[in-house]
């Protein structure tokens, strides 16, 4: 065992297809975004006024995942940081990115991770939000200074939260004395905004604009920019890329999914020992992704949208051993409410419910036909969208992620 494990570890070594195999990475900044010079300039034009040390208008970015929207707003901020030490200018960027569970849970949480950014800190529990509040103007407002706060993917905080929060951030100038702030804020979310209170959309006075898809011949265009940096010569066999990209541009042009593709597909040639990357591999790295995407999502979201998909688990079950022949919307409620009884979480309404079975229904995870009863009104027949192979991980994940 121990020879053939040293085997393994010597081919890692001296066979790698990747000369870095992080520029296909979602970390990974480019020097340049191709086909994105019109939203860079867009951003740029909104956000220059900074540079006289005036406010900028808060801005919304959005558009599908993949579509360059957080690398463009980031290469912009890190050029206006370096034009402004030029200028001596005291501008501030500070990003944060509202997907991560110990950020956004809460407004308290969210505001914690803003201090500890801007030097201060706060008990990860304990004191009362407006005190949290306090503590954040004080820092924010503790010398003569322009801060943009940068917040990704922004409608996954505000739905965990209220947009009670968002409102009091647009309000926050009028409590400053030294500093002022701007907002950017970056949604997958294209109606994102139309759900927010109006009293909240109209103080936010914002520029918005949306990213569109990349198409097909544009994501081979970024892929192969990728490769000259991400892989030896001559590994990527010809079509690798064109297959990689007809791949994404069916994922709503996601160039992310793209580089994931090529990135994962090297990763099995590697391990086969192969010295090329051949297009049979894009569709191993496709299937391998479709189901680490799953269980991501599962894992991520919010402890309702889990309880619910809980229910339709074990309601599969049933289904599966013949206890049921179909199950409704009404039937996810009934067994919805004993689980949080089990798990000692108050239940939402029937109507929250819906609109829950509708969300995991869009990251198809469920299958949710809505079904005529005529006089007796509508309900939804619900059906999981994934495979058997991944049920039981998918419910222990949940039953561990619940304390069941």
């Amino acid at each position: 065992m121990v020879v053939e494990l040293n085997e393994i570890f010597e081919s890692a070594v001296n066979n790698s297809v990747f000369k870095d195999k992080s520029v296909l990475q979602a970390r990974y900044t480019p020097e340049s975004i191709p086909h994105r010079d019109e939203q860079i300039k867009s951003i740029a034009g909104i956000l220059a006024s900074s540079l006289r040390e005036e406010r900028p208008s808060n801005l919304f970015v959005y558009g599908k995942t993949g579509t360059g929207k957080t690398l463009s707003v980031l290469y912009v901020k890190d050029e206006l940081s370096k034009k402004a030490e030029q200028l001596e200018v005291d501008l501030r960027f500070e990003y944060i990115n509202c997907k991560l569970r110990k950020v956004a849970d809460t407004e308290y949480r969210i505001l914690a991770a803003l201090i500890e950014k801007l030097g201060g800190s706060v008990p990860a529990t304990g004191l009362p939000t407006d005190k949290v509040w306090r503590k954040f103007i004080e820092i924010v407002d503790s010398k003569k200074q322009l801060i943009v706060f940068i917040f990704d993917e922004i409608d996954q905080a505000i739905k965990k939260m209220s947009d009670t929060f968002l409102y009091s951030m647009t309000r926050l100038n009028q409590e400053l004395v030294n500093a002022q702030i701007s907002l950017i804020g970056i949604s997958n979310d294209v109606t994102f905004l139309d759900h927010v209170d109006p009293r909240v959309r109209s103080s936010l006075g914002e520029e918005e604009f949306v990213f569109p898809p990349y198409n097909a011949i544009q994501l081979q265009d970024i892929l192969n920019e990728r490769c000259k940096l991400a892989f030896h010569e001559n590994v990527i066999n010809p079509g690798v890329t064109a297959k990689c990209a007809a791949y994404a541009a069916r994922e709503h042009g996601d160039a992310r999914r793209a580089l994931d593709l090529l990135r994962v597909a090297g990763e099995l040639s590697e391990r086969e020992s192969k010295e090329k990357v051949e297009e049979d591999y894009i569709d191993l790295a496709n299937h391998k992704i479709e189901k680490d995407k799953i269980l991501d999502i599962v894992e991520t979201i919010p402890k309702q949208h889990q309880l619910v998909l809980y229910t339709i688990v074990q309601l599969t079950r049933q289904q599966q051993t013949h206890k049921i022949d179909k199950f409704f919307t009404g039937d996810v409620y009934n067994l919805y409410q004993d689980v949080c009884i089990r798990t000692k979480t108050d239940s939402l309404t029937q109507r929250r419910i819906s609109d829950i079975l509708a969300d995991i229904d869009m990251l198809g995870i469920i299958n949710a036909k809505v079904i005529s009863k005529g006089r007796h009104g509508r309900t939804r027949e619900i059906r999981l969208s994934i495979s058997n192979t991944l049920l039981e991980k998918i419910e222990d994940m949940l039953a561990e992620n619940l304390g069941l």
